[in-house]
């Protein structure tokens, strides 16, 4: 059974989704709500305080389960961008590369783009090689928000 709890934040209406005590999903400003009943649980709400401490500058760390579900090669790939530290960025061959994969920065955008759990998965944090910000599921506007407020609270 998929539990889910919505919060409101500056982002926007934030639906987070947990199976068996982990964080399978988040959406942002999505009405999508098949086959998840929302209810308080433990982890949501623990979930739902981390979120709200991070959009207000005073996380900068998450411990949650997470459980994204994809193929293993997007596992690796978010696998990976959990590494990348807090105000920090990396580009997609960076992490091609850490993966061991170095040509697969196409793939790696993809991977990105396909991250079910976005700001705990932190798939913002990840540039073009020229430094600038491309590709991000959520609209560079949300990827340009959420870097600058990492960099403001460093």
């Amino acid at each position: 059974m998929k539990y889910g709890k919505i919060i409101n934040t500056k982002l926007g209406k934030i639906l987070i989704v947990e199976e068996k005590n982990e964080i399978i999903e988040i959406q942002i400003n999505d009405e999508n709500k098949n086959d998840i009943v929302i209810k308080n649980t433990e982890i949501l709400n623990k979930t739902a305080k981390q979120l709200e401490e991070y959009l207000s500058g005073k996380r900068k760390k998450f411990d949650i389960p997470l459980n994204p579900q994809g193929t293993d090669f997007n596992k690796k790939v978010w696998k990976a961008l959990l590494t990348i530290p807090y105000g920090q960025v990396k580009t997609y061959k960076q992490i091609a590369e850490q993966i061991e994969n170095p040509k697969a920065f196409r793939a790696v955008g993809m991977a990105n783009h396909n991250n079910p759990i976005p700001i705990l998965i932190p798939c913002h944090r990840v540039i073009g090689t020229n430094g600038k910000m491309i590709g991000y599921a959520l609209g560079l506007k949300m990827k340009k928000f959420l870097l600058e407020l990492e960099k403001e609270n460093v």
